[in-house]
């Protein structure tokens, strides 16, 4: 293993000089991605008219993991299932159109399909959450049009939270490095992850 870099050792150095452990470290800069993600999402969105961006920003604190490496796995999985879901959706809303009882049906045949077919596990329940976000948008405003434009706007904004929440998390893995305790790297089984 290669010795740490320069701001690396004064970051631990500082670290425990203060005595603070890793795992609040790891918190606060969770939080800072947060705090940033939050910003430019909000921020973005609000500059191209989308007044309710409640979905990206969930999605973007789903992906702004502290750990570039998860962060990255997330955003992947999460992106597939999300594209597994619109799919669904969308292919139920039109071939059967905005029905309260295709909305049953629809969820219970996305998650055989992400769970049998994509099998992507992590991150599989978002493939029925994106359906459901397809196809209900069609049953409240009771027009198949409506919901398909609604549901490719939520979704859009999903991709759009997880995408951002994925940079942050990068960006900030490179200004603010956090040197991983040596009983982690070697695989410790203290109970803690």
């Amino acid at each position: 293993m290669s010795a740490p870099r320069l701001g690396v050792r004064q970051a631990e150095a500082l670290r425990q000089r203060l005595g603070l452990s890793y795992d609040l470290i790891v918190s606060l800069r969770f939080s800072v991605n947060v705090f940033i993600g939050t910003i430019i999402v909000w921020n973005t969105l609000g500059l191209i008219g989308a007044s309710k961006p409640l979905w990206a920003i969930a999605s973007m604190i789903g992906a702004s993991d502290p750990e570039p490496e998860l962060a990255r796995q997330v955003f992947r999985n999460r992106l597939i299932n999300v594209l597994v879901g619109c799919a669904c959706g969308l292919a139920f809303l039109l071939l059967a159109g905005g029905r309260p009882w295709v909305l049953p049906v629809a969820l219970a045949t996305t998650v055989l399909i992400a769970t049998r077919v994509v099998r992507v596990k992590m991150m599989w329940r978002q493939a029925p959450i994106t359906a459901a976000i397809v196809i209900a948008a069609a049953v409240a405003g009771q027009s198949t049009q409506l919901g398909v434009e609604q549901a490719l706007l939520k979704v859009g904004q999903v991709v759009f939270g997880c995408l951002v929440g994925l940079l942050v998390s990068r960006l900030m893995s490179r200004v603010w490095r956090v040197q991983v305790p040596l009983a982690r790297n070697a695989g410790s089984t203290d109970g803690r992850t």
